[in-house]
């Protein structure tokens, strides 16, 4: 009989989250594996459109050991920029990976060791790494499957660029980060847009004389815990507020689009009788996102008065369009709309890991990664434990918590779950 490899830790995923946990178990002397079922810069480098670029400044880039150190600490990365960033994090950990590997299933024998089966054959291990992120697998409707054939349709993960959509309109279904900055992508490139815009927030780049980042950073926002966040566990379910990095940093402002041509919608509910069907609540969330807006700008305005801070002068968006009326149906007939960009988000997977981590929801239940099933951890989760959780800011703190938490039960020492620090 063969006997089954044992390592005492095994990581599964192989982005930031995955490489940040392997650097601090090597820091540790700490033997693991990481599986990653494709390469570890894959999802910047295949899942991403060509202008793709940073939300947020490159100083916020501060994986462990590898913070940004290019000429521009202000700017935001482009898309090649980043994957050459994330390569050199690789090259830095050089962390046991197995590339291309996938982990089918993973349970808790009754000896109480873990067995991983994978794509290449079985491993046991005492801890398990959740590090598959919550953007598993990209959302797409039912609805879509009764959409007429000629309809070119694709996920936000697989558009690319303009000229690669066939000629006539583009429908663009969310009005996230992703679907906000397709839609201007498209628009930009002279194409006849129409916008599904749901109730996502949105926030200036810069106001007052700085990037907003910058100021949120002096507010202690990002240093702000899921625990003491007003919203506690909620935030976790907050659409991400959309702007740019585009071209040094812009506001993205989709009335201003509207005034040029793109034509918006509400929700998309539903595609029937060969007519596209919206709820009738457009107003209602470009008022939401304008109230986030200037909501975000107050507290800074509050935030540098507080201070004493010399600042240019505050200022209060109004907008510059208002829909005459609600269109709740559009015949996809005579619309010209030749392709559709579903930009309506991910769902994790963890449909292969068979342990009692999850709650009702589906969702693990952890504090700072941290389950009551011992051995296993999560990481790079929204809201892991602050708001840079699942992005290059803060994914190596909670990493270094993780691995801290690890090494002391491998140590023989079990401590209790301690609320997020």
């Amino acid at each position: 009989m063969t006997s089954v490899p044992h390592v005492p830790v095994v990581v599964v995923g192989g982005g930031q989250a995955g490489l940040s946990t392997s650097y601090w178990l090597k820091s540790r002397g700490i033997e693991h594996l990481v599986f990653e079922r494709r390469t570890a810069a894959h999802v910047w480098e295949t899942t991403r459109w060509d202008t793709f670029c940073l939300v947020t400044p490159n100083w916020q880039c501060r994986l462990p050991g590898h913070p940004y150190d290019g000429p521009d600490p202000d700017g935001f990365m482009k898309k090649d920029e980043i994957v050459a960033y994330v390569k050199g994090f690789v090259a830095k950990v050089a962390p046991p990976i197995r590339e291309g590997v996938s982990v089918e299933r993973a349970f808790r024998r009754g000896d109480g060791v873990f067995e991983v089966k994978t794509s290449e054959g079985d491993v046991t291990c005492d801890e398990i790494v959740v590090a598959t992120g919550g953007y598993s697998d990209p959302i797409i409707p039912r609805m879509a499957e009764r959409l007429p054939e000629m309809i070119v349709q694709m996920h936000s993960e697989q558009y690319r660029r303009p000229e690669a959509l066939p000629e006539g309109a583009v429908l663009v279904v969310g009005s996230g980060q992703s679907g906000a900055q397709i839609a201007e992508d498209l628009h930009l490139a002279g194409r006849k847009v129409h916008l599904a815009v749901g109730p996502a927030p949105r926030c200036a780049r810069f106001y007052r004389g700085r990037d907003v980042v910058t100021w949120l950073a002096d507010m202690g926002y990002y240093e702000m815990t899921v625990d003491s966040h007003p919203l506690r566990e909620g935030v976790r379910d907050n659409t991400n507020h959309y702007v740019t990095g585009r071209d040094g940093g812009r506001d993205i402002d989709l009335r201003r689009f509207a005034r040029e041509g793109m034509e918006l919608y509400g929700v998309l509910d539903d595609f029937r009788d060969g007519e596209l069907r919206f709820r009738p609540n457009l107003a209602e969330s470009l008022d939401f996102a304008d109230r986030t807006y200037n909501g975000i700008n107050a507290a800074i305005d509050k935030h540098i008065a507080q201070a004493g801070v010399e600042a240019p002068p505050p200022s209060v968006y109004e907008p510059v369009w208002r829909p005459d009326a609600e269109r709740t149906a559009l015949p996809l007939d005579g619309s010209g709309i030749s392709a559709i960009v579903w930009c309506i988000g991910f769902t994790p997977n963890f449909r292969w890991l068979d342990a009692p981590v999850f709650n009702g929801a589906g969702r693990p239940a952890h504090r700072r990664g941290i389950t009551e099933c011992r051995g296993v951890s999560f990481i790079g989760l929204p809201w892991l434990n602050t708001w840079g959780s699942g992005r290059f800011g803060a994914v190596g703190d909670d990493a270094e918590h993780v691995v801290s938490t690890i090494a002391a039960r491998l140590e023989g020492a079990a401590p209790a779950i301690q609320a997020a620090e």
